[in-house]
């Protein structure tokens, strides 16, 4: 199910963001648990609204500075795009990790969407736990070179490569809970 929903992402990017949340959630209440059955739900819609919005939110000053940034390139329009991509890449990447694992973790766990946009709590956990957050970081950009890998030297195919990507991402964040937050979130659907 994981692959077909990753497969029509640009409708299911919501229910698929909602599934990640799920993962995490379950991975931070019993790690030994696989991930969870697929289930369409109200409460998977509304994660993945609040992950997809708060991902928009960190993503929009890199959407806006890539056509400024290809216009000053003294390349063709194609190459341009393509370099200005490449080099707002990393530091776009770097912010994601930065402050979406524990965001993710406190909200997975609390199921409240201002734990998503608590920015400075995200950097405080970085600081406080930096070694576990730096293993988690590891453990998610690996999962997304194998998931890309996989479309040429596994030859598996980039859609089975995604999923495992957004699992594994979800059992790192899980990681990260910080202490004091329970397994228990409010359910509502």
């Amino acid at each position: 199910m994981g692959v077909l929903m990753v497969l029509l992402l640009p409708i299911s990017f919501i229910p698929l963001l909602g599934y990640a949340i799920a993962a995490t959630r379950t991975a931070g209440e019993d790690p030994t648990h696989g991930p969870p059955r697929w289930r369409l739900s109200r409460r998977l819609i509304a994660d993945g609204f609040w992950t997809a919005l708060v991902l928009l939110v960190l993503s929009a000053p890199f959407i806006l500075a890539w056509n400024p940034l290809a216009d000053v390139m003294p390349l063709q329009q194609v190459y341009a795009h393509i370099g200005a991509a490449f080099l707002l890449a990393l530091p776009w990447g770097l912010l994601l990790l930065l402050l979406m694992p524990h965001g993710t973790s406190r909200f997975a766990a609390t199921g409240r969407p201002l734990d998503l946009f608590d920015f400075p709590a995200s950097l405080r956990g970085v600081r406080r736990d930096f070694p576990a957050w730096n293993v988690a970081a590891a453990a998610m950009v690996t999962a997304w070179a194998i998931g890309v890998a996989c479309v040429g030297l596994l030859c598996v195919g980039f859609l089975p490569g995604m999923f495992y990507a957004i699992l594994v991402s979800a059992h790192a964040s899980a990681t990260l809970r910080p202490a004091g937050i329970s397994g228990t979130t409010p359910s509502s659907g």
